[in-house]
């Protein structure tokens, strides 16, 4: 529970979105869009480009569109951002103020350490507030926010997609905060959708225990709340933990909440916007479609009603929106960058594994979770990997559909690298198992409802030693680096394995001739090998067996 000081001690350590979007800039990962940008139809395929495109994530930016209209001609007053908290995981660093590498360590500590909000009585959010008449007819209420629609041609509506949808356990008065696609129906009438499935959403707990009560369920939208609370709201956490608290943790200090204004609620104070309202429990409304982050267009489903009471925000507001639907997106790498190094704490502290030096979720196409590689130091031994695996496959229903061990000679973001693992290193039938009972989890429903997904995990580690990698050694490698820079031909990005490299099976007698060879002394290696010449054996017999037989 929040709480409450007076207004006077409402100071605050942390950023909120305005410092974070000026944070970016003085990076150089803000570009503004000053020309007219139709949000219908032009926004989000523009921004998509540069996850599409080819460019490497750090080139990736947030955008910033100052002069926006629709479909019909109209302009907005209110500029609209993308990409700002998570285009790229550096910007997902500055956001939660510590550089990329440690941003495990920093949720690690914060869900250890919540540190509970403060209540004030007066709030930025709150500068502004439209309620009662002025939120009904065109170019009032929702109508009023220039909400983009994110999968033109297949959207059915402008959908707000960055938001922290706050509602209330009414037993425990705890409060959840949660990321779900709300769909404009009017102006004061959204669709929201809560994941009912196994590990979805707590929001949808709340409403089934609203519905047992025959009441409607208080709700507030937030938008564009400060980054440490933005984060939060998309993360699985425990059921019953305050996000707010946790972004407390984040920050290293309380974050400042205020009472809504018509629905019983806290929120951050400094949030852009604020939507309130109350969610029928009886009747649901057909919904979508709306492109979704599994990476299909998902098809109208019945959806809980929402009817805005009131709409308040700070003047000069921005609207934050995030790039989603096919990976890499904005939603993806907000998950992979916290996922991981939660996924990998789980597996080294809580299960004590030792020898697991990564956990990397294939992003690109994927929805990044589904699939798991586990990264190990060389000689672990198989039953560790096989705990890990395990591990990896349970800490979430809706992640680890396949789940891959790898040795720490091969790159998990390298998918040939990961297949050539796999097709010298994994036996089928020693080296993977199939687990049944896995929930289908978020994608397109397109099967039967009731129906089961299964798990298939693989050991594709080195199991012994094996010959070196076949490519020059790295001395020899760097030195035609540096003639091909110097004849001026295109700039190189090395791919994993760029160089040899020993797998243990190689000898000195091995090394020497190769050095020989190097030095334009091969002749020598032939004069060795003919004093080992061999009568009645048959080609391609390995010369270790004969002459270890002597």
């Amino acid at each position: 529970m929040a709480t409450a000081l007076p207004d006077s001690t409402a100071r605050r350590a942390y950023p909120d979105f305005r410092d974070h979007v000026g944070a970016l800039d003085r990076a150089g990962l803000l570009f503004r869009v000053d020309e007219p940008i139709d949000k219908d139809a032009e926004m989000h395929p523009l921004v998509r480009w540069q996850f599409r495109g080819g460019l490497r994530e750090d080139q990736r930016k947030a955008f910033l569109f100052t002069d926006v209209t629709d479909a019909k001609g109209r302009h907005y007053d209110m500029p609209v951002v993308i990409g700002a908290l998570a285009a790229s995981a550096r910007i997902y660093g500055i956001g939660m103020g510590v550089p990329v590498e440690e941003i495990g360590e920093r949720w690690t500590a914060a869900i250890a350490n919540p540190v509970p909000p403060v209540e004030i009585s007066r709030a930025p959010c709150q500068e502004v507030v439209v309620e009662g008449e002025a939120l009904l007819g065109e170019r009032r209420g929702l109508d009023a926010l220039p909400v983009p629609i994110s999968t033109p041609g297949f959207d059915a509506a402008p959908y707000l997609t960055a938001t922290g949808c706050v509602t209330r356990n009414p037993e425990t008065g705890v409060q959840n905060m949660g990321t779900y696609r709300a769909g404009l129906k009017a102006p004061d009438r959204l669709a929201v959708r809560m994941a009912t499935r196994s590990g979805g959403a707590e929001g949808y707990r709340h409403w089934l225990q609203y519905r047992e009560r025959g009441e409607r369920m208080p709700c507030a939208i937030v938008l564009g709340p400060p980054p440490a609370v933005a984060y939060c709201a998309p993360q699985k956490l425990q059921m019953g933990l305050d996000e707010v608290a946790v972004a407390g943790g984040i920050a290293g200090a309380p974050i400042n909440v205020v009472r809504c204004r018509t629905v019983d609620l806290t929120v951050p104070a400094e949030s852009e916007i604020v939507i309130e309202g109350l969610i029928d429990t009886e009747l649901v409304e057909p919904e979508a479609p709306f492109g979704e982050s599994h990476g299909h267009v998902a098809l109208e489903d019945y959806n809980m009603i929402m009817r805005v009471s009131a709409i308040t925000h700070r003047r000069g507001a921005v609207l934050c929106s995030i790039i989603s639907q096919v990976t890499p997106s904005e939603s993806s790498v907000i998950k992979r960058v916290a996922y991981e190094p939660l996924f990998l704490t789980h597996l080294t502290d809580r299960l004590g594994i030792k020898g697991v030096r990564r956990v990397v979720m294939h992003e690109p196409l994927t929805n990044i979770r589904r699939v798991i590689f586990l990264q190990f130091e060389r000689g672990v031994p198989r039953t560790e990997v096989w705990r890990a695996l395990y591990g990896a496959s349970s800490l979430q229903s809706a992640c680890g559909k396949y789940v891959v061990a790898v040795s720490d000679d091969i790159d998990p973001e390298n998918a040939d690298a990961v297949w050539w693992s796999i097709a010298y290193r994994a036996n089928p039938r020693e080296d993977s198992a199939v687990l049944d009972h896995r929930h289908r989890g978020h994608g397109p429903k397109t099967e039967d409802p009731d129906f089961e997904d299964s798990t298939l995990l693989i050991d594709a580690t080195l199991k012994g030693d094996m010959p070196p990698v076949a490519l020059p050694k790295e001395a020899f490698m760097d030195r035609a680096r540096k003639i091909w820079e110097r004849l001026d031909l295109p700039p190189l990005s090395p791919e994993s394995p760029w160089a040899g490299y020993s797998l243990g099976d190689w000898e000195e007698r091995w090394e020497q001739a190769a050095a020989r060879a190097v030095a334009g002394e091969y002749l020598e290696n032939g004069r060795l090998t003919a004093q080992r010449r061999r009568r009645a054996v048959e080609p391609e017999t390995s010369v270790r067996w004969v002459e270890d037989d002597d």
